[in-house]
C-alpha cells in the first residue's frame, strides 16, 4: 500500500522537489477551477502536488473532498481540517491519486467513512498541498483528481471550525453528485503534463 511522506530533508538524501521543477496546468470545471504543480521524486517514489482552487460561484459556497473522513479523524490516523492522504488505483505505467467523497461501502462498517468537507466561500479561494509515496514503484504516468460540489445545505451537518477553515461531515449521496476535476496524465519521464 502506499503512505504521506514527510516533507523534511534528511542528510545524505536527495533534495526535495524544487517550485521550479514542478510541470503545471489548470483544470476548469462548472463548479472550480484549479491550478495544480505536479512533480516526481524518482528517487524516493514521492509524487509531489501543490494547488490553487477557485469557487467559480460568486453567489454561492464550495464543498472540497480533500480532508478525508470522519472515520479516519475518529481513530486518529488523520488530523481534522488536514489535507487527507489520497486514495489511489492503478500499479505499473499508470497511477491516478484521488481526493473525492467516496460511497458507502458495502457490506456497511460498523464506524461508516462519511466524507469530509471543507467549505469554500462564494468566489473564494483555497490552496492546498500533499506528498504521497507510490509503493509499487515509479510509473510512466500520473494524475490527481478533486471532488468538488455546490453547496447544497441538506447534504451536510456536524461543521467544525478549524484552523484550514470550516469542516462539515457529508451525506454519502454526495459521491454521486460531485463534480470530479483531474488533471491530465503526468508523464514522468518527461516531467510534462500531456498537452
Amino acid at each position: 500500500m502506499s503512505s504521506p511522506v514527510s516533507t523534511q530533508t534528511v542528510a545524505n538524501q536527495p533534495a526535495p522537489i524544487q517550485a521550479a521543477d514542478l510541470a503545471r496546468t489548470t483544470v476548469r470545471g462548472q463548479a472550480a477551477t484549479v491550478e495544480v504543480e505536479m512533480g516526481f521524486d524518482a528517487a524516493t517514489g514521492t509524487v509531489d502536488v501543490r494547488y490553487r482552487l477557485r469557487n467559480n460561484d460568486p453567489a454561492k459556497p464550495l464543498a472540497v473532498f480533500d480532508r478525508g473522513n470522519r472515520h479516519e479523524v475518529s481513530i486518529g490516523r488523520q488530523t481534522l481540517g488536514a489535507i487527507a492522504a489520497p486514495t489511489w488505483k492503478g500499479m505499473g505505467e499508470e497511477v491516478e491519486l484521488f481526493h473525492v467523497a467516496a460511497p458507502l461501502p458495502n457490506p456497511r462498517p460498523i464506524s461508516p467513512p462519511s466524507p469530509l468537507a471543507l467549505e469554500v466561500a462564494a468566489g473564494g479561494e483555497l490552496r492546498g498541498a500533499f506528498k504521497f509515496a507510490l509503493l509499487s514503484g515509479a510509473p510512466k504516468r500520473l494524475r490527481w483528481c478533486l471532488g468538488v460540489l455546490p453547496w447544497q445545505a441538506s447534504y451536510f451537518d456536524s461543521p467544525s471550525s478549524t484552523d484550514a477553515g470550516k469542516i462539515w461531515r457529508a451525506s454519502f449521496a454526495v459521491a454521486n453528485e460531485q463534480e470530479t476535476l483531474c488533471t491530465p496524465w503526468y508523464d514522468v519521464a518527461k516531467g510534462a503534463f500531456a498537452p
